[in-house]
């Protein structure tokens, strides 16, 4: 199970976002490159997840197929 993907990191420098695992800067375990990914309030800003991304709570059904 996926860890929960924290918006607003204390120190988003610290770890590697690449993957679940969540490494510290400077130990990189996963084999994602040399360097760590980012964290997105490091690339985009701190209202990152408010860029207006609409997410259903439920899915829709595809149009045009009866149940």
């Amino acid at each position: 199970m996926a860890k929960k993907f924290p918006k607003l990191a204390k120190h988003p420098e610290r770890i590697c976002w690449g993957c679940d695992k969540y490494c510290p800067a400077d130990s990189l375990q996963c084999g994602n490159g040399s360097e760590r990914t980012q964290h997105p309030a490091e690339i985009f800003g701190e209202d990152w997840f408010e860029w207006g991304l609409d997410f259903a709570e439920e899915p829709t059904k595809p149009a045009g197929r009866p149940d």
